[in-house]
């Protein structure tokens, strides 16, 4: 009796451990960046659209309905979370020796959205699902009937016949992916061997961590081997094969990879990778990074100015000079290199920002109508930005008109995912707005889906 009994505790807790695992699968796909740092940076925004657009372009999608974007995190990795868009950890990017690789990594990733694959996910946990269900019933079934240890071995089975199921749904999908990815970079004309010396690193990772070469059986993923084994004749075959780089595009690679490693590496590792006797362009802006977060301001400066020297009108080394001038308490000295930087780089709605930022840090009240302009112009391109809504609240507020101060506040708290904060700043502002303009709807909008997220919120407690 007491042996049936714990048998029956097992099969109660393996049901909630089974239930708790797909749980936390759909989780983790319908939030997966959400506990990330999303890193934005004008250059690399730059250098991912004009790499990925080719591709996007032959995967039959619109360039700009689709985003590439980097997620801090030192992990190898690179997803897809619903809709159009490609998340990119740093560690790839770190990783990664070339553009071509990169490139080869976005191809696979486009595979998944054209596949529908985030989509199709509920397909395979239905199966899954289904299989460990009908295990617990003719286990329970059996338990029922005196027969505890069979029972048992029915949940076993069907716990690992579930997971087996899922397994190889998402290995099929990735698989899909990887031939997709393939066609893609073939029809551009790119090389895949970008792709394939990638899929090698993988593989090194998989001997590093010990993980049996034999087959993919237990794995998400298949194995790299086996990824480079369907691919190679792929790609050797096409005529892009032997196609070189672009080599503008490697050198922006180059410029960006050092450019990260300055910004999210510990000053220590960033000046050992790349020392003061190397002179390259990658070596100095990492190291312009590097000193600037170690708080150094004048090496860094001295960097910048290095860089500038060769390209007087860079546009991202005009922005790194008046960047490293600002957040050093130098906001007035920093106008002149922000400025030239947005005159060079129009289109860039993050540069505008930092400017406008600029503009405001002065203390000035005759930069306001300046700061005003280009804040405004910068979310015109891009409203997704809180920090240039930060800003333009600031401008509101110092010019006296609380209730669009209180609308740009609405609308960075609805960004940040906030609603318990932006609802009242709505609020505020339709009371102050008049009723029927554009900026008294959009502030009701916000208003709306504050109130609703909020009372969710409230009913989850």
């Amino acid at each position: 009796m007491a042996k049936a009994s714990m048998t029956r505790r097992w099969a109660a807790g393996l049901l909630a451990r089974m239930l708790m695992l797909l749980s936390l699968s759909f989780a983790a796909l319908a939030q997966p960046a959400l506990a990330q740092s999303i890193l934005r940076d004008a250059e690399t925004e730059a250098l991912f659209h004009d790499m990925s657009r080719p591709l996007i372009e032959a995967a039959g999608l619109r360039p700009e309905n689709v985003q590439v974007v980097l997620v801090g995190d030192k992990s190898i990795n690179a997803f897809v979370a619903g809709g159009q868009i490609v998340y990119i950890h740093s560690g790839l990017i770190s990783a990664a020796d070339n553009a071509n690789e990169v490139q080869g990594v976005i191809a696979h990733e486009l595979g998944h959205i054209t596949g529908g694959h985030v989509i199709r996910f509920n397909e395979g946990a239905k199966a899954a699902t289904g299989i460990m269900l009908l295990s617990l019933l003719l286990g329970a079934a059996a338990m029922a009937a005196g027969a505890g240890e069979a029972g048992a071995g029915i949940m076993a089975a069907g716990q690992q016949a579930a997971m087996g199921k899922f397994l190889a749904f998402t290995r099929a999908q990735e698989s899909s992916a990887d031939a997709a990815g393939a066609s893609f970079l073939n029809k551009a004309g790119i090389s895949g061997k970008g792709s394939l010396s990638f899929f090698k690193k993988l593989q090194n990772q998989e001997f590093r961590y010990a993980i049996p070469q034999e087959d993919s059986y237990g794995r998400t993923h298949p194995l790299g081997g086996e990824r480079m084994a369907a691919l190679e004749n792929v790609y050797t075959t096409a005529p892009s094969w032997t196609k070189p780089s672009d080599a503008a595009l490697e050198e922006r690679f180059q410029r960006v990879k050092a450019k990260l490693a300055g910004f999210v590496s510990e000053p220590k590792q960033t000046l050992a990778r790349y020392p003061e006797r190397d002179k390259s362009v990658p070596a100095r802006y990492a190291r312009a990074y590097a000193w600037h977060k170690s708080a150094y301001p004048e090496k860094a400066l001295s960097e910048a100015e290095s860089l500038l020297r060769d390209r007087p009108r860079d546009p991202y080394f005009l922005e790194l000079k008046g960047q490293i001038l600002l957040e050093s308490g130098k906001p007035r000295e920093a106008l002149h290199s922000l400025r030239d930087s947005v005159a060079a780089a129009p289109d860039q709605p993050l540069i505008a920002a930092l400017f406008g930022h600029a503009l405001i840090s002065t203390d000035d009240k005759e930069n306001l109508e300046e700061a005003k302009k280009v804040l405004r112009g910068a979310i015109g391109r891009d409203n997704s930005n809180p920090f240039a809504w930060y800003q333009l609240g600031i401008v509101y507020n110092r010019e006296g008109d609380d209730a669009r101060a209180a609308l740009a506040t609405a609308e960075r708290y609805n960004l940040e995912g906030r609603p318990q904060l932006a609802l009242p700043n709505a609020e505020f502002a339709m009371r102050g707005i008049p009723t029927g303009t554009p900026d008294w709807i959009r502030a009701q909008d916000i208003a709306m889906v504050s109130r609703s997220a909020v009372e969710k919120e409230k009913k989850r407690r």
